[in-house]
């Protein structure tokens, strides 16, 4: 990874993993034996991962979620199924980019398979809107999931997103109306849906197609009603770039957060460091925890897969009550 690429914890890890490549490639060309000395390296940096890696704050987590490295939607997209086929529109008002989907194969199974896009380079971001959907975007969402249940195709979604986009031209386009929409109808959408957290899952944006009969997480992905620079900005004006990691971990954003709070159904492991260090191995295991859950939940009876999806959202946020006040 060159500068830019990699987060300021992960640089001790970086500098390291280019002086190996740097001493093996001398050894090869100058035919030097330097086998011992790449040795104690290799042993070296990984006792740097582990000890970098398996303690990560909150705050560290949501810069992960967010790595410049980190596959998107389309790159999961592209290593989990075959047969991909991309549809375009919300058959209202135009195609919004920052929503991908389209019919699919997931091993032998057909699907429905929908993801949030920020894009890679700039140009593909700004032409995404960083992954943040207008009106168009809910609005196409709910019209691939209809066509999955007329052919009685279960819906995989991926979200990754910052949030619904807050401008006044979603406002006159009704976006509020449009993730409502799609709660109600998700709710209720005969055919299984799994959704997954692979990167960002930010208030309304990411509810607007979060809807499901299980909630995946993939490890170093976060998701909350606002991010950590929202929470800082209202709770403390004027420092919130400083005071972004104390919001972190006020919210408790992360999977092994919402996985303590009954919100999320299981989390998905990453390679060590993040998906971005083995974005096929961290793929592999996403296509494998969703194949399971397909296998779960592709054998119940409609009546029975809303019944236990409607019970899954109406015991979110119960408490005890002490009868004593």
């Amino acid at each position: 990874m060159g500068p830019g690429t990699y987060l300021d914890f992960e640089k001790p890890v970086v500098e390291l993993e280019a002086k190996i490549r740097d001493i093996r490639e001398f050894a090869r060309g100058e035919s030097v034996e330097l086998s011992r000395e790449l040795h104690l390296l290799e042993r070296k940096l990984e006792r740097l991962r582990q000890d970098t890696f398996s303690n990560l704050s909150r705050w560290q987590r949501v810069q992960l979620a967010r790595h410049p490295m980190r596959p998107c939607s389309q790159d999961y997209i592209d290593k989990m199924t075959t047969g991909f086929v991309p549809l375009h529109g919300d058959r209202a008002y135009g195609d919004d980019r920052a929503l991908i989907g389209g019919p699919a194969m997931l091993g032998d199974r057909p699907i429905m398979i929908l993801g949030q896009q920020k894009g890679r380079t700039t140009k593909e971001k700004l032409a995404n809107n960083f992954g943040m959907c207008h009106p168009e975007g809910y609005r196409k969402a709910m019209r691939l999931m209809i066509l999955a249940s007329k052919f009685g195709r279960p819906v995989v979604i991926l979200i990754d997103t910052p949030g619904a986009f807050p401008g006044i031209q979603a406002e006159e386009r009704g976006q509020a109306e449009a993730i409502a929409r799609n709660l109600r109808e998700m709710s209720i959408l005969p055919v299984p849906i799994i959704v997954s957290v692979v990167g960002e899952g930010a208030s309304g944006g990411a509810l607007g197609i979060g809807i499901g009969d299980r909630l995946l997480m993939l490890e170093n992905a976060w998701y909350s009603v606002i991010s950590p620079e929202g929470c800082a900005a209202i709770l403390w004006p004027g420092e919130a770039a400083a005071n972004a990691p104390r919001a972190a971990e006020a919210l408790r954003v992360t999977a092994e957060d919402m996985s303590e709070f009954g919100l999320v159904d299981r989390i998905v492991p990453e390679p060590l460091g993040g998906a971005h260090r083995d974005p096929n191995t961290a793929a592999s295991l996403l296509h494998a925890t969703i194949l399971e859950c397909l296998v779960e939940l592709s054998p119940q009876p409609v009546d029975d897969l809303l019944a236990r999806r409607r019970d899954k959202y109406r015991r979110v946020g119960v408490f005890a009550e002490d009868e004593t006040f």
